[in-house]
Parts: C-alpha cells; sequence; structure tokens
C-alpha cells in the first residue's frame, strides 16, 4: 500500500510540473523546470520567468493547450514579465513593472495579456480578476519551421530600441514588439551634462556627438562636439568619426585629412582594424570629391 502511495504522488507531482520532486530522500527532475531570460533593451532591462512544459508526443494546440480559452503560457504558476521602464507593447504604453503572462490562443489569432495579478496559480480560475488586466492585445501566430519541444519564450530581432518576444511551443510561433524610449532619455542626459554641463570632459563631448550622428540629427552639432572632443584628448576613434562626420556633411577634402590623422593614430598604437577601416573610408571619400 505504501509503495502505491508513493507512486501514486510520485504520478500526481509529475503531471502537475511540480518542481523538484522529494519523496523520502528520493530527488527527481522537474517535469516543467523553471527559466529565467533577461535582456537589455536600449537603457532598459526586460525579464520573463517561466516554467518549461515539454510535448512528449501529445498535440498542443487545440488538445492539451485548448483553443479559446485562457492558458498560463507555461506551467506551474502564472508567468511573469517585468519592465524596468514604461515601454510600448504593440502600440500601447505599459508602465514600468511587473504582470503575469496569459494568452488566449486560436487558430487565426490569439489574445496576450498582461495582468497586474502576479500571485496566482496557473490561469487564475475564479480568482482571475479581468479589470486587472493592465492590457490586452491581439496577434497572428506563425507557423515554426522547427518545432520546440520544450516551451519557450525568448527573444529576437533586438535592436537599440526594441526587441520581439516570441512565445514558441511545438510549431507555433508567437512574437510582439517590445519598445523603449531612449532618445529622450539619452537628449536629457546630454543636455544636462553637455549643453548646460560646465569643465565638460572630453568623453562626454564624444559621446554626444556620436550619438547626434548616429541618430541622424544636427550634424554641425555633432561636428563641433567631436572637434572639442579632439581638441582636449586626441583619439584616433574620435577623429575616426570626426571623418565620417565630415563626409556626411559633404566635406570630403576635410574628411580624409581627418581620416589620414586617425590613420597615423591607429598606426602608432597597433591598430590595425581602424587603419584598415580609415584607408576604406579614404578610398571612398576620393571617388566623392
Amino acid at each position: 500500500m505504501k509503495r502505491n502511495l508513493l507512486g501514486f504522488a510520485l504520478s500526481a507531482a509529475l503531471l502537475l510540473g511540480a518542481g523538484t520532486i522529494q519523496a523520502q530522500g528520493i530527488k527527481m527532475p522537474s517535469a516543467s523546470p523553471s527559466s529565467k531570460v533577461e535582456q537589455a533593451v536600449g537603457l532598459s532591462t526586460v525579464t520573463v520567468e517561466y516554467s518549461r512544459p515539454a510535448m512528449k508526443g501529445r498535440t498542443i494546440f487545440g488538445d492539451l493547450v485548448p483553443y479559446d480559452k485562457m492558458w498560463r503560457t507555461g506551467a506551474n504558476g502564472s508567468t511573469d514579465i517585468t519592465f524596468t521602464d514604461e515601454v510600448t507593447i504593440e502600440g500601447n504604453k505599459v508602465p514600468a513593472g511587473k504582470y503575469a503572462l496569459y494568452t488566449i490562443p486560436g487558430k487565426a489569432e490569439w489574445t496576450v495579456i498582461l495582468h497586474k495579478n502576479t500571485e496566482l496559480w496557473g490561469d487564475g480560475g475564479k480568482d482571475y480578476k479581468p479589470e486587472q488586466d493592465q492590457l490586452r492585445f491581439k496577434v497572428k501566430p506563425q507557423q515554426n519551421p522547427r518545432k520546440a519541444e520544450s516551451f519557450t519564450i525568448n527573444f529576437a530581432n533586438v535592436t537599440p530600441t526594441a526587441t520581439d518576444i516570441e512565445i514558441l511551443w511545438d510549431d507555433v510561433v508567437v512574437p510582439f514588439t517590445v519598445k523603449t524610449d531612449v532618445d529622450s532619455k539619452v537628449m536629457s542626459q546630454i543636455q544636462q551634462q553637455v549643453v548646460n554641463g560646465t569643465n565638460v570632459e572630453p568623453g562626454l563631448y564624444a559621446a554626444a556627438a556620436n550619438y547626434y550622428f548616429s541618430s541622424d540629427k544636427d550634424l554641425k552639432q555633432a561636428l563641433a562636439w567631436m572637434k572639442k572632443a579632439n581638441e582636449k584628448d586626441v583619439k584616433y576613434y574620435n577623429l575616426h568619426t570626426q571623418a565620417k562626420i565630415q563626409a556626411k556633411l559633404n566635406n570630403y577634402k576635410d574628411a580624409i585629412k581627418t581620416a589620414q590623422k586617425s590613420m597615423e593614430l591607429a598606426q602608432k598604437e597597433g591598430n590595425q582594424d581602424y587603419v584598415a577601416l580609415n584607408q576604406k573610408a579614404i578610398a571612398d571619400w576620393k571617388k566623392m570629391k
């Protein structure tokens, strides 16, 4: 009888996807191991904590996970997603904070839900209150060319300001885009530390110039700041950026002169990568003169 009860307890625990199982000193792996993934996006961080059930030969969507019903989007407790700053998800503003991630799978369309109560177990059942939803939005599922045996949430197409979050299981991928506000934060720092700053360090001038250049802002201002940086503390990499700004302003003559100085300094410091970058730039700009 004791053996039967023990076997029943272990089977039930595996079915429910509990964490590491212990029975009279026997440790067994979880059927749905926990996972945590984190991604820096711009100046923010997005973290997802969830459990990972496996297919194990089962039909997933439309069977194990029914269509048109609330799903915990994983196993065990709620899947949680945390944003360190306000983000925009599929065009919707979401305040910084921690949310439970639920979904309602459909054949042609999924509903993705961010819920404020992260203490519920599974899909929340009768304790789930729709009025505590922070956001609901719809996305189209896609075909996954490679079947995912284990339920997976990951980050894809990461840029300086955005990332896609992908929900994958079996042959289905459900992506949605998270965007962060970078420009206003960086511009605020530049205003405070460079524009309104006193005794501005060369590195700050260079950083502000690089941001203006890479963001297609005021190139004349970017050039002025980079020149100040190089006047105070010349660096071959800053000279190279100064040359690129000059070229973008169609001043190829000065761009070539600056690139030659950058190449000479890079050669002295043994950085062959920058030597090659300047050589290529000079060759290209000579064709533009």
